[in-house]
C-alpha cells in the first residue's frame, strides 16, 4: 500500500477517515499491548469497511479487523499487514411489525455498552445482564459473549457478514452460527467479517429472566423472575466494577482482555477424573463447583470454574507480586493484567505459568478466550 493521508485517491474511494503507516496497535486494545501494523485504516461506516476489505483482498494484503480491541492479544512484533478499524456507529430500532417482536440492529463498530444503554433509554430490556462488557457489538456473536446468566445466543436475531470469498453481504441466522460456550463458527476464521448485528428486545424495559444467583440476591428476587432492566443493569455494572471488569484508564486491574481463560467443559468421564484428582490434592471434604454446560442438553458436558481452579492451584489474586509488569488482577484471578509497561511476551509467559500450574495440579487444561494475533500460547 502507498496511501499516507486521507487526501489520497484511495481514501476517497474507500470512504475512510485515516490511513497510517507503522501504526501502533497497543492503544486499540484493552490490554494496551502489541506492536505496530504495517498500515492502519479507519472506516467510519459499513460501506467503508466492505470496500476497504475487498480492495485489500484483491491486493492479497493480510488484514486484521479491529473493533473494540477487548479480546485481542497482539504480538510485540505487531502485524505484518493492514489493520482495519471498524468505527461505524449506526443503531436502528425495529417496531416488531414484521416479526411480532421488537429488536435493535447495530453496526459492528458500535461500542457494546453504549448499545445496551441505548436500548434501555428507548424503553426496552433484554441486554441488561451483558452491561459493562468492553468491546464492540460486532464481536459479541463471534465469542457468544455471556455474563450473569445470559448469553448473546439467548437474544441474537441475526448477523450481517461480509463474505470475503464472494465480496457480498448477507444476513445469517443464529442457527447457522454454531453458537456455543464462548464460541461460534465465526471464531478463528477470517472469510466472514461481521458488519452488523441484530438483537431481540423485551417491551416495557423488562429484563431477561434473572438466572444468576448473586444477581437475583442483590435484586431481591427468586432466580427466573424478571425485573426492570435498568435496575438489573445497575447491579450488573456494580458487580463487574468490583471485579475490575469495567474499563478504567486509572485502574491497571482493568488493563486486561477480560477473562483470559474459559471455564473448562469436560465430558462426564473427564469431569469425574478431574474431581477425583482435585479431592486427592485438596482433601475429600472439598466442594468442587461444577455446572451443566447446557441446562437443556445433558450430553453437553460439565463446566468447571476456571477461576476456582486457578486459585486452588496456588495462583492468588495479584500473582506473582506487586513488582511484576504483568499480574493476575487483584480483584479477579481470571484476568491477566498489564500493570503499565508490560510486553505481550511477558503476558503470555504468565498465561503459560497459570495454565501449566493448573494442569500439573489437577490435570485440567485451560484454554485462552482472547484471539492471539501473531503469537501463541
Amino acid at each position: 500500500m502507498t496511501q499516507t493521508t486521507t487526501e489520497d485517491a484511495d481514501s476517497y474511494r474507500w470512504g475512510v477517515t485515516d490511513i497510517r503507516h507503522a501504526a501502533p496497535l497497543a492503544d486499540l486494545t484493552t490490554l494496551r499491548l502489541g506492536g505496530p501494523a504495517r498500515d492502519l485504516v479507519r472506516c467510519p461506516d459499513t460501506r467503508g469497511v466492505v470496500e476497504t476489505v475487498i480492495d485489500l483482498d484483491r491486493q492479497a494484503e493480510p488484514v486484521l479487523i479491529i473493533g473494540g480491541g477487548s479480546n485481542l492479544v497482539i504480538a510485540d512484533e505487531g502485524f505484518d499487514g493492514t489493520a482495519v478499524v471498524i468505527g461505524s456507529e449506526k443503531i436502528e430500532f425495529g417496531t416488531g411489525r414484521e416479526s411480532g417482536r421488537s429488536h435493535v440492529t447495530a453496526d459492528a463498530g458500535v461500542t457494546w455498552d453504549d448499545l445496551v444503554a441505548a436500548t434501555l433509554d428507548a424503553g426496552f430490556g433484554g441486554l441488561e445482564c451483558l452491561s459493562g462488557i468492553p468491546g464492540a457489538a460486532g464481536a459479541t456473536p463471534v465469542q457468544n459473549v455471556g455474563a450473569y446468566g445470559v448469553e448473546v445466543s439467548d437474544v441474537l436475531r441475526e448477523v450481517q457478514v461480509l463474505d470475503r470469498r464472494s465480496g457480498g453481504l448477507r444476513w445469517v441466522a443464529p442457527a447457522e452460527l454454531g453458537l456455543g460456550y464462548r464460541t461460534s463458527n465465526l471464531k478463528h476464521r477470517d472469510d466472514f467479517v461481521v458488519v452488523a448485528v441484530s438483537f431481540w428486545l423485551n417491551e416495557n424495559r423488562l429484563s431477561q429472566p434473572i438466572r444468576y444467583r448473586e444477581l437475583s440476591t442483590l435484586l431481591g428476587v427468586e432466580p427466573g423472575e424478571r425485573v426492570d432492566a435498568a435496575a438489573a443493569r445497575e447491579q450488573v455494572v456494580g458487580l463487574r466494577r468490583a471485579k475490575g471488569m469495567v474499563l478504567d484508564a486509572d485502574d491497571h486491574d482493568t488493563w486486561s482482555a477480560g477473562s483470559f481463560f474459559t471455564n473448562p467443559i469436560l465430558d462426564a468421564e473427564e469431569a469425574a477424573m478431574a474431581v477425583r484428582r482435585i479431592t486427592e490434592v485438596l482433601g475429600a471434604d472439598i466442594s468442587v463447583p461444577s455446572y451443566p454446560a447446557d441446562a437443556a442438553d445433558s450430553s453437553a458436558g460439565i463446566k468447571l470454574s476456571a477461576g476456582w481452579l486457578i486459585e486452588r492451584a496456588g495462583f492468588a489474586r495479584g500473582y506473582p507480586g506487586p513488582d511484576s509488569p504483568v499480574r493476575l488482577s487483584t480483584k479477579h484471578t481470571l484476568a491477566l493484567t498489564n500493570r503499565g509497561d508490560a510486553t505481550t511476551d511477558e503476558l503470555l509467559s504468565l498465561a503459560r505459568d497459570v495454565r501449566d500450574g493448573v494442569h500439573d495440579a489437577f490435570g485440567v487444561t485451560l484454554r485462552p478466550e482472547p484471539v492471539l494475533v501473531n503469537c501463541e500460547l
